[in-house]
């Protein structure tokens, strides 16, 4: 029995995000804190599963193969870390397409769902540093954590579109969403019951 599923977005949680896109394994760059973060969840029984918009393949920046080679680096330096990534899920749409996986739309967060066997998301976190993440994270039922990597400071002065902006739990980064969930922190219990 795992300790429960957290799913992650990638470019600014995981990685360093650019505004020119990640296109190559090479520019593909983990935050250490990141790192820590997924081995410490992984070894305490947490499930850990990655959703991410890839809209540079729609726009032609680079092809699945390359994606693939991204992931494959992802996946390698997270288990040196000592973590495990189970699932990962993509949308290769691009923002003017009409896609149900796209976030803000739950669709990648309901395929994990799917792989995880599970048959809600109520108990899973979304932790993501966009709004569009947070967005998905609530329409699947999640709850949701913005980390204050990559645009997480930006998006942190638009948490009042959200629906529920007060269920939001703020870290300054994945390490510090991790070692406040394993310490039982108060502040991370759900305020939706």
């Amino acid at each position: 029995m795992s300790a429960g599923l957290i799913i992650l977005d990638r470019d600014g949680v995981i990685n360093e995000d650019s505004i020119e896109f990640i296109k190559s394994p090479e520019q593909w760059l983990a935050f250490p804190q990141a790192l820590e973060a997924i081995a410490r969840l992984h070894q305490a029984g947490w499930l850990l599963a990655v959703a991410t918009n890839q809209s540079g393949l729609a726009r032609g920046y680079f092809d699945e193969a390359t994606l693939e080679a991204m992931h494959d680096r992802m996946h390698r330096e997270v288990e040196a870390a000592g973590g495990l990534i189970s699932h990962v899920v993509y949308s290769p749409h691009g923002p003017d397409d009409e896609s149900e996986t796209r976030k803000p739309k739950p669709g990648l967060l309901y395929q994990i769902r799917d792989l995880c066997q599970l048959e809600h998301l109520d108990e899973a976190w979304m932790v993501g540093d966009s709004l569009r993440d947070l967005q998905a994270g609530q329409s699947a039922g999640c709850k949701t954590a913005l980390v204050l990597t990559g645009k997480g400071e930006i998006t942190r002065g638009d948490l009042d579109q959200l629906e529920r902006p007060d269920e939001v739990v703020i870290a300054d980064s994945l390490l510090e969403f991790a070692n406040r969930l394993l310490s039982d922190d108060p502040t991370m219990t759900d305020s939706r019951h």
